[in-house]
């Protein structure tokens, strides 16, 4: 199924990703059906009338639950006038519901044979997206006298599908049909509920503990604005910025997922397909970039992740005490353990950042409440820093994987196989240590000394993490620097061998603040300099570099995530010019995708394809490419709490306008900030 032609719509923990005339014929290892919990509970939903396929007039997909499909029978070839419309609108929250109207536009009576095929394979997302489909337990269907239920059973770990509909139907193992009689000009119609239902150990149904709200289009209709109507609103000359908005608003509300057994609460999902799931990463920095404008989401993300954060050690989920979680699934393999996901624990930067949230969260919200509840599991992410992460004992965060079989190679951001290498190509041995990961240390030190001093009554604790702050920055400014090249290795090998390559990495370090400031001008030409910056953001990997591929998922695509962060970090050492370049590049590159940035693009030079080459399979939407917009709006307006009060410090790209951003919710109430750029480039006078 080509890319065009899929429409996906998802509510948190539920998605369905059709073609665009609302079937679904997935196979094992394709990305579509609806999936819940990482199954698939339909891989089949085909609509025929009389025996014939349908073809789609249109589609409309403008709220991210819902889609409406406009058809007729036979295909577009040899449509001329077609005597019969066929409505499809569908729905997702929790369950899935599609509404079928047929409608006889011609002069006489037409009896037609409706038929639904209905079918499950029950596959695990890890199995698709593997494209390995092992299924170890019983598929069975069950007909009916008023519903069809498919279903998998595999010891106590039981998935079902339960489809019925208002009007009669009649059921066999294969789907369901109709037979109707419909004079000129009339009109039938049913509803067609599917219920998903997973039962995991004792019977329960761990669907109970999910979000209620989306049982109804209404309920999810008046949740949609009213997340709406208490985030900031944004007037704005430039209107792709404006819709831009806009859209990240509505998926990152899309977005939001309820972890099983956690009262309900929402944390932000990592992307549709493959990672609609908790993720500590991913969380905690779409957190960071939307503070300003969702701060209610970090409270959840933070108390989630505290209430899941090891305590034990074991491989095979590579968990330490005071790690916090990478991934978290609900699916068959990791069920019987054939993936560690039930939690897993192997990233190197999700601890320190949970710290860094915690901080910046306090500075926005002055929750000290918060702040003080999270004491002890703020102190041993600290210490999982000093204990658990040297790996090789000279003061830095390492990582190997201890887990051989499942477990991730790279456990930084850059998680691929190959994103990590030397100037020549070649690969490093394990453990390896990336720059960006100490740079979140050095910050998680800081910005936890000022909680100690402030809300934990520890001045003597406070002292130390500043001294271990400074140390790590000055052993890191010496190890870390390559001379040749003037910018930091993207990594270091157990022989402190340096990975010797320009990376987009070295953006974190400036977000970070462990960058020397004699050293961060020639870091910031680096980032706008033609081998990192395309035209339209920061590549992942400089051109010129052996491993540089326009289109290699961290070797030289160009991530909206990466370019804001890399963005505020500009802003944190004073080049705003350069802040603004990359604002603008990547805002630029939205209204290519309608405002929906996604997980990555390729990294061609903007002059060569004058637009933005899609990735083929990035995630859409993406949590983090989701909060682009919303960091990248705080960076240009110079958005920073201080001193209990919000400053605003604006500098705007060329073209922009002004902007307003109205009702920013902060310790300080709701406030505006106002800003005004130069619409063109002013010309030299005199």
């Amino acid at each position: 199924m080509s890319q065009t032609s899929t429409v996906r719509i998802l509510d948190g923990n539920t998605f369905v990703v059709s073609e665009d005339t609302g079937d679904i014929e997935a196979t094992p290892t394709e990305p579509t059906g609806l999936f819940s919990l990482d199954m698939r509970f339909l891989s089949t939903w085909v609509l025929t009338i009389n025996g014939e396929r349908l073809n789609a007039l249109s589609y409309d997909d403008l709220q991210y639950y819902e889609a409406r499909f406009f058809l007729v029978p036979g295909m577009a070839t040899h449509y001329i006038d077609a005597k019969l419309s066929v409505i499809r609108e569908r729905a997702v929250g929790g369950s899935f519901r599609e509404q079928l109207t047929i409608l006889n536009h011609d002069e006489k009576p037409v009896d037609l044979e409706i038929r639904m095929e209905a079918g499950a394979d029950f596959a695990d997302l890890f199995q698709v997206k593997d494209e390995i489909l092992n299924k170890k337990g019983e598929l069975y269907s069950e007909p009916e006298a008023d519903r069809l239920r498919l279903g998998y059973r595999r010891g106590n770990f039981t998935r079902e599908t339960v489809i019925s509909s208002s009007a009669p139907a009649r059921y066999d193992r294969q789907g369901f049909a109709y037979t109707i009689h419909l004079e000129p000009n009339q009109q039938w119609d049913t509803r067609i509920d599917v219920q998903t239902i997973a039962v995991g150990p004792g019977g329960r149904d761990l669907r109970m503990g999910l979000r209620a709200h989306g049982t109804e289009r209404l309920a999810l209709q008046h949740d949609l604005e009213e997340w709406l109507r208490n985030a900031p609103k944004v007037n704005t000359q430039h209107e792709e910025l404006g819709s831009t908005y806009r859209r990240s608003l509505i998926d990152l509300a899309a977005l939001r997922f309820s972890p099983i057994s956690l009262g309900g609460a929402a944390l932000p999902a990592a992307g549709l397909p493959w990672f609609m799931t908790m993720f500590g990463r991913d969380s905690i920095l779409t957190c960071l970039q939307t503070l300003p404008f969702t701060p209610t989401m970090s409270t959840t993300t933070l108390r989630i992740l505290a209430a899941l954060q090891g305590t034990r050690i074991d491989d095979f989920r590579e968990e330490d005490p005071g790690r916090i979680l990478h991934e978290m699934r609900y699916g068959e393999t990791a069920a019987f353990e054939e993936q560690p996901h039930t939690p897993y624990y192997g990233s190197v930067d999700a601890t320190p950042l949970f710290v860094v949230l915690l901080d910046e969260y306090e500075k926005w919200t002055g929750d000290a409440a918060l702040v003080k509840e999270l004491e002890q599991e703020s102190r041993a992410a600290l210490k999982w820093i000093d204990d658990y992460a040297d790996l090789v004992g000279n003061g830095y965060i390492w990582y190997e994987r201890r887990n051989t079989d499942t477990g991730l190679e790279n456990q930084c951001w850059k998680d691929s196989w190959d994103s990590v290498s030397y100037r020549d190509g070649k690969l490093p041995p394990f453990p390896r240590a990336t720059c960006e990961v100490q740079g979140y240390a050095y910050d998680a030190k800081m910005r936890a000394a000022r909680l100690a001093r402030e809300f934990w009554d520890d001045p003597e604790y406070a002292d130390r993490l500043e001294r271990e702050a400074a140390q790590l920055k000055e052993r890191f400014n010496r190890d870390f620097w390559v001379e040749d090249g003037e910018f930091y290795a993207l990594a270091l090998d157990p022989d402190g061998r340096q990975c010797d390559v320009l990376s987009s990495n070295i953006g974190h370090l400036l977000w970070s603040g462990i960058v020397d400031h004699d050293r961060a001008e020639k870091i910031a030409q680096h980032l706008v300099g033609p081998r990192l910056f395309s035209g339209w953001g920061v590549r992942t990997l400089a051109e010129g570099e052996v491993r540089y591929n326009p289109i290699g998922y961290h070797n030289g695509t160009i991530w909206p995530f990466d370019n804001s962060f890399i963005a505020w970090g500009l802003r944190r050492y004073g080049f705003a010019e350069e802040s603004a370049i990359i604002a603008s590049g990547i805002l630029d590159a939205a209204t290519y995708f309608q405002g929906r940035l996604p997980e990555a693009f390729g990294g061609y030079p903007r002059e060569l394809t004058k637009f933005p080459v899609e990735y083929p399979t990035a995630c859409s939407p993406q949590a983090w490419s989701t909060g682009t917009p919303m960091l990248l709006l705080r960076t240009m307006l110079g958005l920073e709490p201080h001193e209990g009060h919000l400053a605003v410090e604006p500098r705007l790209p060329i073209g922009m306008g002004r902007i307003e951003v109205l009702d920013i919710p902060g310790r300080w109430g709701r406030v505006d900030a106002f800003a005004r750029g130069r619409l063109e480039i002013e010309e030299p006078t005199g």
